[in-house]
């Protein structure tokens, strides 16, 4: 059975240093090639600046040692110069990475986008079942979010992280060698203190949050699912108990809130403890030092000038943790995305498929979808170059499921589909697609201008090829009735357009692909009496010359086609003219009495309404 997408991406963890390890390799790709001056230069302004910051408080302790050991600039460097090295070097520590941000920013762009692109044209390339068990909204904020965690973690890991490890290493030695080996070390088990307690309590915060979130989630569902169904409410005399429902759900949130914020109170007051017993750590052992003449006043400035700078950055240790967590869940789910493996894929020596008369052959072809037990079941038949077949039968009878075969959308479970003597496994999709023109059942366009969805198939047509295919499919007249004509945006969906007109624009794209084969899925099945002529119209002109498959629901339509297919329970069961059909008195026959049944009754009934 093929995997669960959702558990898929929902499955064991990889590793964190994996996922961020593969997030760096992006950098290391051919087309940042451009950018990589950038990058060393970024991390040596980066290393660099951290220098400056721990380097300053030694020329602010230098300074002040001058003052109060009153020696003039004849003795050397005047507490002045000290004081001027010292605003260089803070100015230098804090500017640098605005200019290092300034100038990296184009980098982490193009990584970012290239990232994405690769996971959306990935998602594109995926098989059709992939795409049916995953809601569209879902699968592009796995793409967003997971870009944005790379530019985010990356950043964070790269420019604040990692930087501040080496400010502690930087610190750490000239403590050492400046002022005494005590202060590293007090320096060190001050930040491992403070860094193990902010991770303990921010993943307590975590778990709290998370049911906040609950709540909210319920909260706000309660309340719009309340006010959109007001009449439900009003009629069932509910407004009190809505009310009561409502109120619970706000205690409930109100209470999970105080949770979270008496949390952070025990972060921040914790993380205030821990600093600041590190500083009066380092302070005592400081003036101590003064005291037995090892050390002067202006080095117990610079030992806790120094100090602030590696605590400041651990400030928003917490946040960062609950961030680079989400960021790392996020660049998991997105390279899981990437590392799936389609269940339809060209083979590794796939051919360039070569059209011919258009004729088609399904070779004992056997297939049931994902979570059914029927599908197809040793279907065989041969569709003839230039012929017109219909595909009928009953709802579920598979008729849909040959179409989508026949696109390879899916691969059969057995047998195989020839078109033109090649095997469709054994030729590319690409190639394979561009020779089958599909009119769906519901044109679906994009929010774009006319002349872009007619020329989908085609994006170099020029417009008079676009207006010769419109011309086909008895679309000239409205497009140019149209204010703006081809510029003419057909809304989300193509929701500006009839259903006519949306049908009419998806044979015109066929036409415009001139395809060796026309696939017709129910074509003018949602359409009224009226427009289903015109359309019919603009499909026979379609169909002429090619090989034309189409799958009916209203028999009429194929009535005159050379071959009709009669498909029940994924099988075959009938297959003629439709004279010789309806001769038979099988399947056929009985479809097509039903119809003229229903169709009379119709016109009855509209008749009786008329007389009335």
């Amino acid at each position: 059975m093929p995997p669960d997408h959702d558990q898929e991406f929902n499955s064991a963890p990889t590793p964190f240093g994996q996922s961020i390890a593969r997030m760096f390799k992006v950098l290391l790709r051919p087309e940042l090639v451009k950018w990589r001056f950038r990058i060393a230069l970024a991390f040596f302004l980066t290393v660099i600046s951290k220098g400056f910051a721990v380097i300053a408080p030694v020329f602010m302790g230098n300074g002040v040692n001058r003052l109060i050991d009153g020696e003039t600039a004849s003795a050397g460097l005047s507490f002045a110069v000290f004081f001027i090295l010292f605003a260089a070097a803070r100015f230098a520590a804090n500017g640098l990475p605005y200019v290092r941000d300034g100038f990296f920013s184009p980098v982490t762009q193009d990584a970012q986008r290239l990232l994405a692109v690769d996971a959306f044209r990935h998602a594109q390339h995926l098989d059709m079942q992939f795409h049916l068990t995953r809601r569209s909204g879902a699968l592009n904020r796995i793409i967003e979010r997971g870009a944005g965690a790379m530019d985010y973690l990356f950043r964070f890991l790269a420019f604040n992280i990692g930087p501040t490890i080496v400010e502690l290493v930087f610190a750490a030695v000239v403590l050492a060698v400046f002022y005494g080996v005590q202060f590293s070390l007090a320096a060190v088990i001050v930040i491992v203190l403070y860094s193990g307690f902010t991770i303990t309590v921010t993943e307590w915060r975590n778990k709290q949050r998370r049911a906040m979130n609950e709540a909210d989630t319920r909260l706000r569902g309660i309340a719009l699912d309340t006010l959109a169904n007001f009449e439900t409410v009003k009629a069932f005399a509910s407004e009190d108990r809505e009310a009561g429902r409502y109120d619970e759900a706000q205690q409930d949130y109100n209470s999970h809130m105080v949770k979270v914020q008496q949390s952070l109170s025990v972060l921040n007051a914790g993380q205030e403890l821990i600093m600041t017993g590190g500083l009066l750590a380092a302070v005592l052992l400081a003036g101590h030092g003064v005291i037995s003449g090892e050390m002067k006043a202006g080095d117990v400035t610079a030992v806790m000038l120094m100090l602030l700078n590696i605590y400041r950055p651990l400030n928003i240790l917490g946040w960062a943790w609950r961030e680079i967590k989400q960021g790392s869940v996020d660049i998991e789910k997105l390279f899981a995305l990437m590392d799936r493996k389609s269940e339809v894929a060209d083979a590794p020596d796939a051919r360039q498929f070569i059209s011919g008369e258009g004729d088609v052959r399904f070779d004992h072809v056997a297939f049931a979808h994902e979570g059914r037990a029927s599908g197809l079941k040793d279907v065989s038949f041969t569709v003839p170059g230039g012929a017109f077949v219909g595909v009928v039968g009953p709802s579920g009878a598979g008729k849909s499921t040959v179409l989508k075969l026949l696109f390879r959308f899916y691969d059969p479970a057995s047998g195989r589909i020839l078109v033109d003597g090649q095997d469709i496994r054994a030729v590319s999709q690409q190639s394979l697609r561009a020779a089958l023109g599909l009119v769906p059942q519901e044109v679906v366009l994009f929010n774009d201008t006319l002349r872009f969805n007619l020329a989908y198939a085609r994006l170099d047509a020029s417009d008079e090829e676009i207006m010769a295919a419109a011309d086909r499919a008895q679309l000239r007249g409205f497009i140019e009735s149209l204010p703006a004509g081809l510029d003419t945006k057909v809304g989300e969906r193509g929701l500006k357009l009839s259903g006519g007109e949306k049908q009419r624009v998806g044979v015109a794209r066929a036409i415009l692909l001139d395809p060796a084969i026309l696939i017709l899925d129910e074509a003018t099945s949602s359409l009224d009496s009226t427009t289903e002529q015109e359309v019919q119209a603009a499909l026979k002109e379609a169909a002429r010359g090619r090989t034309t498959i189409a799958v009916a629901h209203r028999l009429s339509t194929i009535a005159g086609a050379d071959m009709i297919l009669v498909f029940n329970d994924g099988e075959i069961v009938e297959q003629g003219r439709h004279q010789d059909l309806i001769a038979k008195d099988g399947l056929y026959a009985s479809l097509w009495r039903r119809q003229s049944q229903t169709s009379d009754g119709a016109e009855d009934a509209i008749l009786q309404m008329a007389d009335v």
